[in-house]
């Protein structure tokens, strides 16, 4: 797989998984309150909010890595 390859699909993941952690605070009818005090699409919040921005900034982190080796 070349460089330029693997940096766009690592670009493609930091935006979904900015996404998703976006996606986990919106307010929903959710029968379980998060952590946060309210109703969200995702229970876990802010945890996975978290979780997924750690794998966001970690995707980022090794394109940049990867975009710095070719030249």
């Amino acid at each position: 797989m070349s460089g330029k390859t693997l940096s766009s699909l690592l670009f493609a993941a930091a935006v979904l998984f900015a996404t998703g952690a976006a996606a986990t605070l919106v307010p929903y009818s959710n029968p379980m309150v998060s952590d946060l005090g309210y109703h969200t699409f995702c229970p876990f919040a802010p945890w996975s909010t978290l979780t997924l921005l750690f794998l966001a900034g970690l995707a980022w982190t090794v394109r940049g890595y990867i975009r710095r080796q070719q030249g």
